[in-house]
């Protein structure tokens, strides 16, 4: 089986996650507007490929950028 270095982690979790999700929504959202015919894996197939070239890289850094906001924005209550 195939062995990946644990520093590579992170942006294998961001590649699979960002792939399944793409998957599943591009679908769904397919599906909702052209319904269940004959050109909807079509339509999908083609649909897909551009929605997880936009997934990948807001799922890489979106991360960031909210963790920062957060930290903004929030505040641990003291006793």
């Amino acid at each position: 089986m195939l062995k990946i270095n644990k520093k590579y982690e992170h942006v294998l979790f961001t590649f699979f996650m960002a792939f399944g999700m793409s998957c599943l929504i591009s679908f769904f959202m397919m599906a909702v507007n052209f319904g269940f015919n004959s050109l909807l894996l079509e339509k999908w197939l083609h649909a897909w490929p551009m929605a997880f070239a936009l997934a990948f890289p807001c799922a890489y850094f979106l991360p960031k950028a909210i963790r920062k906001l957060m930290k903004k924005i929030t505040f641990v209550e003291s006793d």
